[in-house]
């Protein structure tokens, strides 16, 4: 493949077949590291892998999408609190000030023999390193009822993408007095307190223009991340609103009419006006593809992240089985950042430090009411331990609940830096071939 250099952008179309799948150190070329998955686990890998060997790798990240959209911090803008655009970032700056090859293809499959990804367009790229962050799939038969049809009627809006917009309109065009039903994955899945901030930020709509709606929580668990912090938030700022429901109140759900929007439980059938349904989940396919899952997720060793079954491939964020680590884009990471020392130093033989992780969960109740969870990791030879913790308590002051808020706003602005350096989609620049 053309090599990216810092002002020089080449697409695959620019690559010859005989470029893509020649080996690399075996010839005395740049060791080559290929990235699947754009997001805070892989696009982070990316850059510190590129960025620290400087140019002693060959660092190409494949990604199909042009534009990644977080899902965390998209409860925010459901709660109006930013704007769409704002958690949508582009690769210039990755490709731009970090010279990494950025490849807008599907990874359909890894040739582990082979050392090959091979992608939609029929192309293969050859690694001696792959890193896999592919988020996550969903399981939509553990609903009974749930289906990917299903998913435009009652929005899960757990991956990146239009469907919180579309969960955003729903709840807005609500009608009055209307019941909103949300219904949380079972463990583990990516973002504990994620389904209980979405719940406060649709409230927090309610409380401005649909103050008589209520919202049943139909939950798989009979208890939840920052149970009583959220409790003690939605009776101070929605009181009245919320209903959660645990599994062994309700007795599970049986089955979801999507037509009719209505959820039969052991204890009741409810009637939804709105609703978000966010099922099980699994490591995304291609990490299913590469033969590096156990199951629904991927087993690594915790010192590297290094897939357990290939030791050449790693897996970052909400794929791997990271013990201790929740599935979160702070873990993701984290996580990324140890890969990359790992891998720079098995490739150019430079320093590799005692890896340390760490995570942060960060959530909104209401306006300036932040609240926080998070631990500090280290890695066994079993797994990935933690070390220490903290969380927010309740009855806290307003100020500091107003600077957990902010510090989660310091950390989003920080953590995505590799994305949109300069440009912006819809101003890009054409370097050479394909649009950033």
């Amino acid at each position: 493949m053309t090599k990216i250099k810092r002002r020089t952008f080449v697409g695959l179309a620019a690559a010859t077949t005989t470029a893509l799948s020649m080996p690399s150190i075996a010839f005395g070329a740049l060791p080559r590291v290929v990235v699947i998955g754009g997001g805070a686990g892989g696009a982070t890998a990316a850059k510190y892998i590129a960025k620290d060997s400087k140019g002693a790798i060959d660092v190409t990240l494949v990604e199909a999408s042009k534009r990644y959209y977080t899902c965390f911090f998209s409860n925010l803008y459901l709660g109006d609190f930013r704007a769409y655009g704002s958690i949508g970032h582009n690769y210039y700056g990755l490709a731009v000030n970090h010279g990494v090859n950025m490849v807008h293809e599907w990874a359909l499959s890894v040739n582990n023999a082979a050392k090959k990804v091979n992608l939609g367009s029929g192309e293969s790229i050859s690694y001696d390193k792959l890193v896999i962050s592919p988020g996550i799939d969903l399981k939509f038969e553990s609903v009974n009822g749930y289906s990917a049809e299903a998913q435009s009627k009652m929005p899960h809006a757990w991956k990146s993408g239009t469907q919180v917009q579309l969960l955003k309109n729903q709840v807005k065009g609500m009608k009055k007095g209307g019941t909103f039903v949300m219904v949380p994955p079972p463990n583990p899945y990516r973002c504990p307190p994620g389904p209980y901030e979405r719940v406060s930020m649709i409230a927090h709509q309610f409380k401005k223009s649909n103050p008589t709606a209520k919202i049943v929580v139909l939950d798989p668990k009979n208890k939840f991340s920052k149970q009583g912090l959220f409790m003690e938030g939605w009776q101070k700022h929605y009181p009245g609103m919320i209903e959660w429901i645990s599994a062994e109140t309700h007795g599970g759900i049986k089955k979801i009419n999507a037509a009719t929007m209505e959820f039969e439980t052991d204890l009741d059938t409810f009637k939804a006006d709105a609703a978000s349904v966010v099922p099980a989940q699994r490591a995304g396919r291609i990490a299913m593809n590469a033969g590096v899952n156990k199951g629904d997720w991927c087993p690594i060793v915790p010192a590297s992240m290094q897939a357990q079954a290939d030791e050449n491939i790693y897996v970052l964020g909400d794929a791997s089985v990271a013990k201790s680590m929740p599935k979160s884009g702070f873990s993701a990471n984290s996580q990324a950042k140890v890969a990359a020392n790992h891998i720079r130093g098995s490739l150019t033989g430079s320093k590799v430090f005692t890896p340390r992780f760490a995570n942060t969960c960060w959530s909104l109740v209401a306006t300036n009411d932040g609240i926080k969870v998070g631990a500090n990791y280290k890695a066994t030879d079993e797994k990935i331990d933690k070390t220490s913790g903290f969380i927010s308590k309740t009855g806290e002051d307003s100020n500091l609940r107003k600077a957990t808020y902010e510090e989660s706003i310091g950390w989003y602005s920080g953590c995505l830096l590799y994305t949109s350096d300069a440009a912006d989609e819809e101003d890009s620049v054409d370097l050479g071939g394909r649009r950033i």
